[in-house]
């Protein structure tokens, strides 16, 4: 009775038909990389930014600024993709879409921003995140982000390295 009820009065927000662009926001912490996780607005599920594809701008241009809006941080993001993961098919979407998320050093946080009223955000060591995130595939490209870190020092370990010895 109560999914009768909500189907009548509460309509669901319909997602972006297409594909869609998010960030995944992290940064170093006593030289570990954290990353940042959001909650959705719907469910309340443990995610990154992500969001259609704004008009006049690139995919990782479209991706920064929604991790500007969900989780009001900004930064350096790169201009190819980690990769890529599906979102499956819900009552909001009639058809799984693609979502290419591209890794974003976080360089500044803000305390209040645009969404700050409808989601949470959290920094988690990648152990963690993935206990919270419950999309395999997006849980995955955290893994590989963590992965390629700490194959290669970043340019903040750069920076903090060559800062160390002067």
């Amino acid at each position: 009775m109560l999914n009768l009820i909500k189907s009548i009065f509460v309509r669901p927000v319909a997602e972006p038909a297409g594909p869609q662009y998010g960030a995944i926001p992290y940064t170093f912490v006593d030289g570990q990389l954290v990353l940042l996780l959001i909650t959705s607005r719907g469910r309340g599920k443990w995610i990154f930014p992500k969001g259609g594809l704004v008009a006049g701008m690139t995919p990782w241009e479209s991706a920064m600024l929604e991790a500007s809006e969900e989780a009001g941080v900004e930064g350096e993001i790169e201009n190819s993709p980690i990769g890529s993961y599906f979102l499956p098919v819900t009552d909001e979407r009639p058809a799984p879409v693609e979502v290419k998320m591209y890794p974003m050093l976080v360089t500044a946080q803000r305390e209040d921003w645009h969404e700050m009223g409808q989601r949470y955000r959290h920094w988690a060591v990648l152990p963690e995140a993935r206990r919270l995130i419950t999309d395999d595939g997006l849980a995955e490209l955290a893994g590989l982000l963590v992965q390629r870190a700490t194959r290669r020092p970043s340019v903040t370990q750069k920076r903090d390295v060559a800062g160390a010895s002067s």
